[in-house]
């Protein structure tokens, strides 16, 4: 096969253009190749390169062109999304680089989100390990994966900050924290794309969506974004800079209007910022249909001016409206685009087919014999394995319900007990679309491999879902292929309650199934699906404990559940590994370690919550009505950023700071001792926050700055040191300059951002 590859190659070579390897990454050669290709290109073909349609493997909107074979032989596409495997791959390459004139490469694009064909779990779940390590090995192994598979390129990392979980598509992003949030987006990068473009077990990485996508107004999906420049620039950007500084090759613009301008034709976004502020070199490709989304927008009257629009902005590549094969060649013809401007962008598309090595080999991503060994690996799984029992959040343990001891009976009731398909969650692409699912290891499954054969597991369904048939619909409608069972409702809670009563101990597997999460999954409730509620008080009220296990794709309201369990976990939707990981946490072989990257709020009025707020002229005391409160709750979430519990105990001691007072050109060493003061070893994650206490702008309450992970055994005392630099303490001041103000500073740290212990120091 590679003697066959290798004369067809040389075969390119001479009748099109001669390209080094990609190894070489040698400038001036790929400059030279480039613009000899260039120099070939008709209008025509330069708009192809800048376009990209969908394959028929999977969609995520209207395909608006059907016949996209022809289109590359006509030269009019550049790229494909939705395609994938060894096979299918190399049919469409060669039909690119056998039957059009320039045999120019495609380039293969995929949702490759949180694994490929081993599923790890949801991006949100992932950000809850706050490890950085194991977040950027699962995104190696997803990318060794969807090489293997055709991939060339993966639409993520999906980098969004979001503070409201109504949004179904926080799940995809890592939560509410700008500063977190950028350490995992530059580390899911460099897992994608390992040192340089050009590695056959690597993928070009994509950072989206660019940009504010992640604050819609209401929470709902595609809706408007409205918020100071102040805002923007402290809380949401910073997160995209940090993914484009990691090297990211590609960025793809948001669905959303930023106050007024949408994202694919918003000039200051993509030029001014993106390419002049931040130097990006790659190139832009807009959302599934943007371009044309301009007119419904009601910024542009047809499809040319949506087209001419986006181009001038800095879109690049058009995915999905076929504007730019349409329009571009007349819009270039007509003065209205320059052909400077246009080559610049074919060159940026060419450019990352060179780096791939596709112009020397363009089925090196196509290997049948490759693929076969690389998906769904023992390797592969066991890292999904440690990636998911990093990611569960112990919500709540009282009384020393967990860790399950290994013997006596467990019942295990929910519609999550038994369940493959949700496991894997939203996003799961060719998890989903191949079927991969079924090899997903169910929370029955799990608790009888871990638990050993003094352990026996009953287990009983107790609900549905929900029983409503137009969320039954509409949830079909995603792909979740629920079937309602044949038994009535209280059939399956009286079966619950009489397999909860058989046991010593209930593992209640209860949550959203996962079309209730992801794209065009915003809900008005974010709350546990009320039959399973109903469920959960039967068997709560059996007198049996219970241990609850929350699958969701974003934060809940859970002060029900809570109420009713003994314990509780935050378990997400954990991926292929789920019921061992799981498994792996409740008997103790891993104690939980996972930290909230996001709020948990006590019901959904209280959104948006988040811990970074600013405080008010009548901040809330407890003895005053007139203050900043709710009448009916408190101001407090249900569970804060960074809050997880432990089988250790970690308490704080001795904080220390180096000095009360530093100039600008020191750092503050802030050190506190943590013992494990429980009866079980653990990994405890230290938090840092900090707070200007006077400025010339309303500063947050908190911010981190910091975090370190320590492993304590039961009756070990550690000391813990961070340092605060003045680039910790900058912000924007009145007239928007990135500065730090002298006064007065506190730091705090802690096992979550509402439990720290605090210091105060001075900025010179």
């Amino acid at each position: 096969m590679r003697i066959v590859v290798g004369l067809f190659a040389a075969l390119v070579m001479n009748t099109a253009f001669a390209a080094p390897t990609a190894k070489t990454t040698d400038t001036a050669k790929m400059n030279k190749f480039i613009n000899n290709l260039m120099s070939k290109m008709t209008l025509e073909e330069k708009a192809g390169q800048l376009t990209q349609y969908s394959a028929d493997m999977s969609k995520t909107g209207n395909t608006v062109r059907e016949n996209y074979r022809e289109d590359i032989i006509a030269g009019r596409v550049g790229s494909l999304l939705n395609a994938f495997t060894p096979k299918f791959t190399r049919e469409l390459q060669q039909v690119a680089v056998e039957k059009t004139r320039l045999k120019i490469p495609l380039l293969f694009g995929y949702d490759v989100i949180h694994g490929h064909r081993t599923i790890f779990p949801i991006p949100l779940g992932e950000a809850a390990s706050w490890d950085m390590k194991r977040i950027e090995d699962a995104a190696a192994v997803a990318a060794k994966e969807a090489s293997a598979d055709g991939i060339h390129w993966t639409f993520a990392p999906m980098v969004d900050i979001s503070r409201d979980p109504r949004w179904g598509r926080i799940m995809e992003g890592a939560g509410e924290d700008v500063w977190l949030g950028s350490k995992i987006a530059a580390a899911r990068v460099r897992g994608f794309q390992g040192d340089k473009p050009g590695a056959t077990d690597r993928v070009l990485a994509c950072v989206k969506h660019f940009a504010v996508y992640g604050a819609p107004v209401a929470g709902r999906d595609y809706n408007p974004v409205d918020m100071s420049d102040r805002e923007l620039w402290e809380s949401y950007l910073p997160v995209y800079k940090a993914a484009i500084d990691a090297g990211a090759a590609t960025a793809m613009t948001s669905f959303n209007d930023i106050n007024g301008v949408p994202a694919t034709a918003n000039d200051w976004l993509l030029n001014d910022v993106l390419r002049k502020q931040w130097k990006f070199k790659g190139f832009v490709v807009t959302d599934y249909t943007a371009i044309y989304e301009l007119i419904p927008h009601g910024v542009a009257k047809d499809l040319k001016d949506a087209a001419l629009q986006s181009f001038r902005a800095g879109s690049e590549m058009d995915m999905m409206s076929g504007a730019y094969p349409k329009y571009l060649p007349q819009l270039v013809k007509e003065g209205k685009i320059s052909k400077a401007q246009l080559d610049t962008s074919v060159r940026r598309v060419l450019e990352a087919k060179y780096k791939l090595g596709l112009f020397d080999d363009p089925y090196r991503f196509s290997d049948e014999k490759r693929a076969e060994k690389a998906m769904l690996t023992p390797e592969n799984r066991a890292v999904a394995r440690d990636v998911a029992r990093r990611s569960l959040v112990l919500l709540k343990n009282d009384n020393g319900a967990l860790p399950l001891k290994r013997e006596g009976t467990i019942a295990v009731i929910g519609p999550m007990a038994d369940n493959q398909r949700d496991l894997i969650g939203a996003w799961s692409a060719a998890g989903s679309a191949m079927d991969e699912w079924k090899k997903a290891i169910t929370v029955i499954d799990g608790l009888k491999q871990v638990g050993g054969s003094k352990v026996k597991v009953l287990h009983a369904k107790g609900s549905e879902f929900f029983y409503d048939e137009a969320m039954l619909k509409v949830q079909n409608e995603h792909g979740a292929n629920l079937t309602k069972d044949k038994r009535s409702r209280e059939e399956m809670i009286n079966e619950a309650v009489r397999t909860a009563k058989k046991a010593d101990v209930v593992v209640m597997a209860i949550g959203e199934s996962h079309g209730l999460s992801g794209e065009a999954a915003s809900r008005t409730s974010i709350r546990v699906p009320e039959p399973q509620q109903e469920l959960l008080k039967a068997v709560r009220a059996t007198g049996k404990p219970v241990i609850t296990l929350i699958f969701s794709g974003r934060p809940l309201a859970l002060e029900a559940e809570a109420a009713q369990s003994d314990a509780m976990l935050a378990v997400w939707f954990p991926g292929t590994e789920s019921g061992n990981a799981i498994a792996d946490v409740l008997f103790g072989d891993h104690s939980p370690s996972g930290k909230l990257p996001v709020t948990f709020p006590r019901n959904e009025g209280q959104i948006p919550i988040y811990y970074s707020h600013k405080n008010t002229g009548r901040p809330y005391d407890g003895k005053d009505k007139y203050r900043s409160q709710y009448l009916d709750v408190a101001n407090t979430p249900l569970y804060a950023f960074g809050h997880g519990l432990s089988y250790g105990k970690f308490d704080y001691s001795d904080l220390k700071l180096s000095s009360a007072k530093i100039k600008p050109t020191q750092k503050l060493k802030v050190s506190v001792t943590i013992t494990n003061n429980g009866e079980h070893d653990g990994e405890e994650t230290a938090q840092l926050y900090v707070r200007d206490m006077v400025a010339s702008v309303t500063r947050p309450v908190k911010q981190l700055r910091g975090f370190q992970k320590v492993f304590l055994k039961k009756g070990e005392s550690k000391q813990v040191t961070f340092e605060v630099a003045l680039e910790d303490l900058k912000f924007y001041d009145k007239n928007m300059k990135w500065v730090a103000e002298p006064g007065d500073f506190k730091v705090f740290v802690g096992t979550s951002s509402d439990n720290v212990k605090e210091a105060g120091f001075t900025l010179l």
